[in-house]
């Protein structure tokens, strides 16, 4: 039986900064700055696949449409993918809205 990887897409680039072959570990004192470039050029990653997903599904369900694709398991699967994905990616957005509405109440 084929096994099916829904989160494979968002956790790609969720892997610690020295889990990779070759990398190097990023001294304590590091840059904020390049810290906040990585995390806008992952989440922009991560928006962009989601969104090929989607497009991907629309696609496959336009040529099913069409009679082109004679797969409708392959078409079905492909849309809960695309709704996964979109449904991980909202609650992403909520956590982050929720941490940065929190920290904007703190009192300084």
């Amino acid at each position: 039986m084929n096994s099916i990887e829904t989160t494979r897409p968002l956790t790609d680039g969720l892997r610690p900064l020295g889990a990779s072959a070759g990398a190097t570990a990023v001294p304590a004192g590091a840059d904020a700055g390049h810290s906040a470039d990585d995390f806008a050029a992952l989440f922009k990653s991560m928006l962009g696949d989601v969104n090929e997903s989607q497009q991907h599904a629309s696609r496959m369900a336009e040529s099913f449409d069409a009679g082109q694709e004679q797969d409708l398991a392959g078409v079905m699967i492909a849309q809960q993918k695309a709704r996964l994905n979109f449904q991980a990616t909202l609650q992403a957005r909520n956590k982050l809205v929720s941490a940065y509405q929190d920290i904007m109440n703190m009192p300084i």
